[in-house]
Parts: C-alpha cells; sequence; structure tokens
C-alpha cells in the first residue's frame, strides 16, 4: 500500500497542497512549526479518522475557514482507490470513495492503513492506562475497521450510563444499558487480548533486537479477574463483576466494570516498565511496540504504510539504525525531521524540504 498523491486544502498551516509521492522513502525536512508534521497527520487522519495530536477538529481546520479537506489516490495490489475527507466542527465529517459518497465516514477505514511513531509515544511506557488502551484500539481498528463502529458504541454506552448513576437513576433505568455494557463490553475485551497475545512475540523480539539486557512482555491487564479470549465466558464473569459493583456504581455515579479501565501492561524482566524503565529502555519499549504491531500487520498480509513523525532526533545511533532497517520492509515510508543531520546515515530516501508553506525538492 502506498500513496501516490496527496491533497490538502484548508487543512492545519495549508491553504493548499498537493504532493506526489515516488515509491519508498520521503523524508520532508523543516523547521518546527514549518508544516512537516501536519503532511504526516494528514495521513494519520485517514488511517484512523482522528488525530495523533489532538482530540477535537477545529485545531486541524486553517484559522478563518469553514471545513478542511484531505484527498488521496492510494494504491494497493495494482488497485487505485481515491479518498475524499471533509473534516468539520459544527457537522459530521463527510466522505467519498472515487468520488462516490459514503453514509458515513467509518466506511473509509481500512483505505488507508498506517502506522506511526512519534515523539509523544515516550507516553505509551510512562503515560496514562488510556493511551496504551488507545494504543491497542487503534491496532484493532488497522485490523479490522468493523472494530471502530464497537469502539464508538461502547464509548456512548459508557458515558449515557454515568449519566443515569451521576442522576441515582432506578435500577430499571439502567438494565438496558447493562446488557449492552456487557455484550459490547466482552467483545471489545476479548478483541484486546486476543490483539495483546498476538502481538506480545513480535514486541519482545523487536525489543531484542535493540540488545536491552531484561526482556520485554506484553499483557493485557483487566480491572476484573478472571477475563480470557473466550468471548462467551467474558461476558458472564463482566455480568457477575457489574452486580458485585452496582452499589458501588451508585455512590460514586461511575461505571466500574469494562474495558474502558483496562490497561496494556508492560514488563521488563521482574518489574514493570512504568516506573522502572530508564529514558533509553523506554524509547527502545515504544519502538518495540511500535515496530512489532507493523511485523504483526504485514505478517497478516497488510502492507500499512510506515511514519516516523520527528523521531529520529530523539534516538542515539544504535536505535537509529534499528528504526531505519524497518522503513526496508515498508512499501511506503513517510519521515519528518527538522534537520537532515538527524537522520540516520545511509537512509535511503526522498528529500523535501518545508519553507514557508511550500514543499520543494531543493533547499531554498
Amino acid at each position: 500500500m502506498r500513496i501516490n498523491q496527496l491533497s490538502l486544502r484548508d487543512f492545519r498551516s495549508y491553504d493548499q497542497l498537493d504532493l506526489s509521492f515516488k515509491p519508498g522513502a520521503t523524508t520532508f525536512i523543516g523547521d518546527n512549526g514549518s508544516g512537516k508534521t501536519n503532511i504526516a497527520e494528514a495521513v494519520i487522519y485517514l488511517s484512523f479518522l482522528t488525530s495523533h495530536r489532538v482530540a477535537q477538529n477545529q485545531p486541524l481546520i486553517r484559522l478563518g475557514a469553514d471545513q478542511a479537506i484531505i484527498r488521496a489516490e492510494i494504491e494497493r495490489e495494482d488497485r487505485k482507490l481515491q479518498v475524499d475527507l471533509e473534516i468539520n466542527i459544527q457537522r459530521a465529517n463527510r466522505a467519498r470513495l472515487n468520488q462516490n459518497p459514503v453514509r458515513s465516514q467509518r466506511e473509509i477505514l481500512g483505505a488507508c492503513q498506517s502506522v506511526y511513531f512519534s515523539p509523544e509515544d515516550l507516553d505509551l511506557v510512562r503515560g496514562d492506562p488510556s493511551i496504551r488502551r488507545d494504543f491497542l484500539d487503534r491496532l484493532l481498528i488497522t485490523r479490522s475497521p468493523r472494530l471502530a463502529g464497537v469502539i464508538a458504541d461502547y464509548d456512548r454506552v459508557v458515558k449515557q450510563r454515568n449519566a443515569l448513576l451521576k442522576t441515582r437513576a432506578p435500577q430499571s433505568a439502567l438494565i438496558p444499558w447493562n446488557e449492552q455494557l456487557l455484550s459490547i463490553g466482552a467483545v471489545l475485551t476479548t478483541e484486546r487480548i486476543i490483539l495483546s497475545q498476538l502481538l506480545n512475540p513480535w514486541a519482545a523480539e523487536n525489543y531484542a533486537n535493540l540488545n536491552e539486557v531484561r526482556p520485554m512482555a506484553i499483557s493485557y491487564k483487566s480491572s476484573t479477574d478472571g477475563l480470557s479470549n473466550n468471548l462467551e465466558e467474558n461476558k458472564e464473569i463482566l455480568a457477575l463483576r457489574l452486580q458485585d459493583v452496582q452499589y458501588q456504581e451508585v455512590e460514586r455515579g461511575v461505571t466500574l466494570v469494562g474495558p474502558h479501565r483496562d490497561d496494556l501492561h508492560l514488563q521488563l524482566g521482574e518489574f514493570p516498565a512504568k516506573g522502572y524503565a530508564s529514558h533509553g529502555e523506554s524509547w527502545s519499549v515504544a519502538i518495540s511496540l511500535r515496530l512489532g504491531a507493523f511485523n504483526l500487520l504485514q505478517n497478516e498480509g497488510a502492507e500499512p504504510i510506515l511514519i516516523l513523525d520527528d523521531v529520529f532526533s530523539e534516538l542515539d545511533t544504535f536505535r537509529r539504525t534499528q528504526l531505519m532497517k524497518a522503513t526496508q520492509l515498508a512499501e511506503q515510508t513517510i519521515i519528518t525531521a527538522a534537520v537532515e543531520g538527524d537522520l540516520p546515515i545511509g537512509l535511503d530516501t526522498q528529500r523535501l524540504y518545508i519553507q514557508g508553506g511550500r514543499v520543494t525538492e531543493v533547499r531554498s
């Protein structure tokens, strides 16, 4: 999979930008604030319908504009697909596939698949569980776009149920939401557990390749004991747990059972990575998770675009070299860097320079 053409209209700092990509790796080089990350962000948004930098759409739309548009020609297995995405603030986003409108923007999920690595990924190790849950969910959506609907439905159920709990609504009002919480929550939990099991050997292998001393392992850590990769059993266990905490939920006004309270556990040797990993080890864990996701997708027959957003400057020479090797496995890699000196020696890439909102092949 690769993007041949990318056009941006009123997206972030660009009023209009039209790019043609050559096969292989492309690096955008420019000072901080020049707009290089905006290009990577546009591809990420096409992949997940959310940004890796902001939670809302408004910052994505150029100041003074009503909407932003991302258009891409994507080549996959010798087939070309044009995807148009209109990003709005006041109303739902609208999308087209090959110029044909689709009912929901979620119908374009899977058209563009990507794995990205950015400086914020250090939070995968040091940050809140929500960051690691989001990592798993984005990988779930990449593997199976239909799960985007499951994740959205689950979030809606939890919000509605919390609203009822805060008003101390009677148990009868909670019954239909309890049923949805259990059925949808069990699906999401089971999918996450299966994904964690599949990802673990790939992440561990990548970590070992970084010459780290302690072995790395990942596992799904649920707030409910006894869950596994068995969907029906998980439904029963979650139902019993929900009964156990029903009075606590009323007192606290929040939903205490479900995958929104879970975590991805990262282990280094005998210790959890969070709180025990050094700065260098934390970067190695983050690299291993992202490259593990890339390896897993490739092993399952996908060819995701690899996006390395301003990360080489954060890494030492050895880690840069290991990350560079991944670019040789990807059909297309998009890289951003502030200066050419941040790039690993020997990186084979087309180099484009950004200055004043313009992208050229020659530094001005």
